[in-house]
């Protein structure tokens, strides 16, 4: 595993240690989750737009524009 240091506010890191402790984890397993989350971001915007022009490609209205009523039709 690779070190990383970071700096911030002395204060601040004892608040999200008491916080981290509160909740049975540390400081750096909550700073692995959260990098994990934001590295994952990318590839989970990749795959919902690519979802979407799945979806797009299947549906064919012939340039026709749909009113908001038409679009909320269940």
């Amino acid at each position: 595993m690779k070190k990383v240091t970071l700096s911030a506010d002395a204060s601040l890191i004892d608040a999200a240690r008491a916080r981290a402790a509160d909740e049975r984890t540390t400081l750096n397993a909550q700073f692995r989750r959260w990098l994990a989350d934001y590295a994952g971001r990318t590839r989970q915007a990749d795959a919902a737009m690519a979802a979407i022009s799945l979806v797009r490609g299947d549906i064919a209205t012939g340039g026709r524009r749909f009113t908001r009523d038409e679009m909320n039709e269940r």
